[in-house]
């Protein structure tokens, strides 16, 4: 009899630990697990980001499974091995390691051929600032309104690292919903852009950019490094890591260095970064008002963004001579998401002529996207720091 009352006890206490069990007590968690299924679901069937989207959706449901708290397991608990490398997005280390990967794998060839894109992508980071001032008006802190207005940068990197330093308690929110907008740029830029463009406007051509040479290459990183962080020294982790890629890329001396950085490390950092921010959705702790409020900001500084890029080309093309002037369609790639948004100004091109190719053309003011970004999380940091 007292065996088959230990037995029952024991029992009993397995049951208290199981998912099954635990779930009755936060059942909210089952709203996380379908949104991680529907993540995984969009990432390999409609193929929305899929590197970023697998890991993150499928972090979603590791972060959500039902668990009996004080046993090490969950990704808030000290010591459990979820925690530790969750570090890693809270102290800010992975985003640095994602941007060195990024300069190893960028060609600025595009931006250097025709600098004036630059401006393009300085003005699609208007989407970050409006966000910033709508965030206030919302009752959010400046600091957490500054992590949230990131989001328009569509740099899930850069919306980690600066989260991290300016609002960790947002930055579950934060990182998955820039991530999640990554995703959606091929659903919500392209009827922005036609709506703000004629029909003449998108069979615009361009003429072919020039040829760059390879020491304009070289000496690009080391003036863009000395010239942005003596602007804004607290974009110094990012910029400096993206800059020093780019110079393991371009110096042709360090090629197994650049490939290294751009493939093995970049695709291991990326891995664990997207699972532990998927992980880090715990309902308990994302299933808040404010998780809407970012969700709602962070749509909404896309919007701000892809139309400030849009419209700005449209204006600059007012003073620019007829045969240098630019196809509006290339100012929504002004966001960082590359090479994801360079494509989109490309498909929207080829839709209205089918000889019009804007790949190469966009390509400038999306890296120039990606450096704006940069700067502007930099901008943030050192007036909300």
């Amino acid at each position: 009899m007292v065996l088959l009352d230990s037995l029952a006890q024991n029992l009993e206490q397995f049951w208290h630990f199981t998912g099954f069990y635990n779930v009755s007590l936060a059942p909210e968690s089952l709203i996380m697990l379908c949104v991680g299924l529907l993540f995984i679901y969009l990432a390999i069937k409609h193929d929305f980001e899929p590197m970023l989207l697998v890991p993150i959706g499928f972090g979603i449901l590791i972060g959500n499974i039902p668990f009996q708290p004080g046993n090490e397991i969950g990704i808030y608990e000290e010591g459990s091995v979820l925690n530790i490398l969750y570090q890693g997005v809270r102290q800010g280390w992975y985003p640095p390691l994602i941007f060195l990967g990024i300069g190893a794998m960028t060609d600025f060839s595009a931006l250097l051929a025709n600098p004036k894109l630059m401006l393009v992508g300085a003005a699609a980071q208007f989407g970050i600032f409006g966000a910033y001032m709508v965030a206030l008006a919302m009752g959010f802190m400046p600091d957490q309104a500054g992590a949230i207005a990131i989001i328009g940068g569509a740099d899930g990197p850069t919306a980690i690292f600066l989260s991290s330093k300016l609002a960790p308690n947002l930055m579950g929110a934060i990182a998955v919903s820039a991530y999640s907008y990554m995703a959606l740029v091929p659903v919500i830029q392209p009827p922005i852009m036609r709506l703000l463009t004629t029909k003449k406007e998108r069979t615009m051509k361009m003429k072919p950019a020039r040829k760059v040479s390879q020491t304009e290459k070289i000496i690009f990183p080391i003036v863009g490094l000395i010239l942005t962080c003596f602007f804004v020294p607290s974009g110094l982790p990012l910029l400096g890591m993206l800059f020093f890629g780019n110079l393991l890329r371009e110096s042709g001396v360090t090629t197994r260095l650049a490939k290294t950085a751009s493939n093995a490390m970049t695709d291991m950092v990326t891995i664990i970064l997207g699972m532990t921010v998927g992980a880090s959705t715990q309902a308990s702790e994302f299933l808040t008002a404010d998780t809407v409020k970012i969700f709602a900001l962070g749509f909404m500084a896309f919007v701000i963004a892809t139309t400030s890029g849009v419209l700005f080309v449209k204006i600059f093309n007012l003073i620019l001579p007829k045969h240098k002037k630019l196809n509006p369609l290339i100012g929504n790639a002004g966001v960082s998401a590359v090479p994801m948004a360079a494509r989109i100004s490309n498909d929207q091109g080829l839709k209205a002529d089918p000889t019009n190719y804007l790949l190469m053309h966009a390509m400038g003011p999306n890296v120039a996207g990606v450096i704006g970004s940069a700067v502007a999380a930099g901008v943030l940091l050192g007036f909300l720091g």
